[in-house]
C-alpha cells in the first residue's frame, strides 16, 4: 500500500470545519426501508433451502415421491440459485434495479404458492426451479443495496441486518419448517413466504426510486460468458448434490457431468479475462481484502451448511426425533444471533474487524469441536451449549467479514463483488454438504462390513433375532 504524507494544504485543511461527506450525512428513511425490504426477501430465499430440506420426506409422501427421485426438489432450487445469482448484476443494469427486484419478488410469492399446489414430483421440481430463480436474486440485489446506497459508516449496519439472512435463515429454517410440518401440513412451508413478501413488496414499491431500463445492453452483453457460466455452475451443482447418491465417478452421467462443469468453467474464466465488457469482473479478486474475504466466505459456506446439513441427520437417525423436535435443536443455533447481530456494528467500531471476524470463527470451530465425543445418549441438552457457542460465532464473523471483503469496492463493481461474494458461499455450503454424506456414506459401509464379519448362523444370537424378525412379519401379514 502506498502511504501519502501529510502537506501542508492538507494540515490547513484538516484545521478548517469537515463539509458534510456521505459518511457524515443522515441516511433518509426511504433508503433504510430499501435496505431492510430487500434484506427481508434475501432471508426468505435463504430460508427456502432449509425449511424444505427440513420437510422433504413429508413433501415426497404428500406428492408420490421416491426416495431416489425426490432430493430434486431441493436441487432444482438450488441449481437455478446459484445460475442466477452471477447474473442478477447485470441484468438489474438492464431491467432497472427497481423493476427487477419487484418483477422477481412477486413471482417468488407466486411460484411458492404454486409449489404447495403441486401434484406430483415432475411439476414440483419445475415450479422449484422457478422459485429459486426469482429467489435467488434477491440475494444478490440486498447485498448491493447495502453496498450502494448505504455510506460506508452505516454499512455495517445493513450487513448485519443481511448476516440475518447469510447466517439465521439457515438455522431457523428447520424450526419453522417442522412446526409448520408437523402442526399444518408440509404445504405451509411454502405459504409462509406470502405474508412477509407482501410487506417486502410494498417496501421496495415505495423506496425504490424508478429509472429507465437500458435494453440496448442486451446486445452488448458477455453472452459467451453467461452460457459457459450457467452450464458450468449448473452442471457443477449437479454433480455436487447427485455425486453422492450415484456413486461419484463410478457412475458415468456424474463423470460427463463433471467434464461439462470443467470445460465450462474453464471456458467462462478465459472469456471473463478477455473480453471487453466481462459480465464478472474476476479481477477484484486479486485485491487482498476481497480475495481473502472470498475464501473466508467460502469456509464459511462449507460450515454452516455443512452442520446444518449433519445434524438433523443425527436427530433423525439416532434419536428418532420429528421434524418439528430437530427444528427445536437447532433453533439455539439461531435465536441467539437475533440479539448480538445488532451489536456487531459497535464490535467493529470498538475493536479491529478482523479480531472480531477471527473470534467468530475461532468460536464457530470450538462449537463443532464440543461434540465430537457424541455418543447415542447425546441429545437436545447436550448440544445446547454448542450450538450457542456456534450461533455467537456466526454473529461475531459474517457482518464483519461482509465489511472487510467489500472496502474499497466502487460502485460500478459493487454488482459484481455481491455475485461472487454470495455465489462462493453457496458452492462452498454445496461442497460442504456432499463431503459430509460421502464421508457419511462411506463410513456406514465400513461399520456395515465390520458388523457383518462378526455375524454368523452359527451364533445362537442370530438365530434368535431371524426367529423374532420373522415372527414379526408373520404376524403383521406378510407371508413370504
Amino acid at each position: 500500500m502506498t502511504t501519502l504524507q501529510p502537506t501542508a494544504d492538507a494540515e490547513n485543511a484538516a484545521a478548517l470545519p469537515a463539509p458534510a461527506t456521505p459518511a457524515t450525512q443522515a441516511v433518509p428513511t426511504r433508503t433504510w426501508i430499501a435496505v431492510i425490504g430487500a434484506t427481508l426477501g434475501a432471508f426468505m430465499a435463504v430460508l427456502n433451502i432449509q425449511i424444505v430440506n427440513a420437510s422433504l420426506a413429508d413433501i415426497q409422501g404428500g406428492i408420490g415421491a421416491g426416495i431416489d427421485d425426490g432430493g430434486w426438489i431441493s436441487t432444482s432450487y438450488l441449481i437455478a440459485e446459484i445460475v442466477v445469482i452471477p447474473l442478477s448484476g447485470w441484468l438489474a443494469q438492464v431491467f432497472s434495479v427497481r423493476i427487477y427486484l419487484l418483477t422477481n419478488a412477486v413471482l417468488f410469492l407466486v411460484f411458492s404458492a404454486a409449489c404447495a399446489l403441486a401434484q406430483d414430483l415432475p411439476q414440483m421440481i419445475a415450479l422449484r426451479a422457478v422459485q429459486g430463480f426469482t429467489g435467488g436474486v434477491l440475494i444478490p440485489m440486498a447485498f448491493t443495496l447495502i453496498i450502494t446506497l448505504l455510506p460506508k459508516a452505516k454499512q455495517p449496519i445493513g450487513l448485519a441486518l443481511f448476516a440475518l439472512s447469510a447466517t439465521f435463515a439457515p438455522a431457523i429454517g428447520p424450526t419453522i419448517g417442522g412446526y409448520l410440518t408437523e402442526n399444518w401440513g408440509w404445504q405451509y412451508i411454502f405459504y409462509v413466504n406470502l405474508v412477509p413478501g407482501a410487506v417486502m413488496i410494498a417496501m421496495l414499491y415505495v423506496s425504490l426510486d424508478p429509472s429507465p431500463m437500458k435494453l440496448s445492453l442486451i446486445r452488448q452483453g458477455d453472452w459467451l460468458g453467461i452460457i459457459t457460466m450457467t452450464i458450468g455452475l449448473a452442471a457443477l451443482q449437479t454433480v455436487l448434490e447427485e455425486g453422492n447418491k450415484d456413486d461419484w465417478f463410478g457412475s458415468p452421467f456424474i463423470v460427463r457431468l463433471s467434464v461439462i462443469a470443467a470445460v465450462s468453467l474453464a471456458a467462462f474464466l478465459i472469456v471473463e479475462f478477455t473480453v471487453e465488457k466481462p459480465l464478472l469482473n474476476l479481477r477484484l479478486l486479486a485485491r487482498r481484502n476481497f480475495g481473502f474475504g472470498m475464501l473466508a466466505n467460502f469456509l464459511m459456506g462449507i460450515a454452516l451448511y455443512g452442520s446444518v446439513f449433519i445434524l438433523p441427520q443425527y436427530l433423525s437417525r439416532i434419536q428418532g426425533y420429528n421434524a418439528e423436535q430437530i427444528g427445536m435443536v437447532l433453533a439455539w443455533t439461531g435465536l441467539p444471533q437475533l440479539v448480538l447481530i445488532p451489536l456487531v456494528p459497535r464490535l467493529m467500531q470498538r475493536f479491529d474487524p478482523r479480531i472480531v471476524i477471527g473470534i467468530g470463527f475461532a468460536l464457530f470451530a470450538a462449537s463443532n469441536f464440543m461434540n465430537i465425543y457424541m455418543t447415542n445418549d447425546y441429545a437436545a441438552d447436550q448440544l445446547l451449549w454448542p450450538n450457542v457457542v456456534r450461533a455467537v460465532g456466526q454473529a461475531l464473523a459474517f457482518a464483519p467479514l461482509s465489511a472487510v471483503a467489500t472496502a474499497g469496492i466502487e460502485a460500478e463493481n459493487a454488482g459484481s463483488a455481491s455475485a461472487l461474494f454470495n455465489m462462493m458461499r453457496n458452492l462452498g455450503g454445496a461442497i460442504g454438504i456432499a463431503a459430509l454424506q460421502t464421508l457419511l456414506t462411506k463410513r456406514e459401509q465400513y461399520h456395515s462390513n465390520v458388523l457383518m464379519q462378526s455375524v454368523s448362523m452359527l451364533e445362537q444370537a442370530t438365530r434368535t433375532r431371524i426367529e423374532g424378525l420373522t415372527q414379526y412379519f408373520l404376524n403383521h401379514g406378510v407371508a413370504d
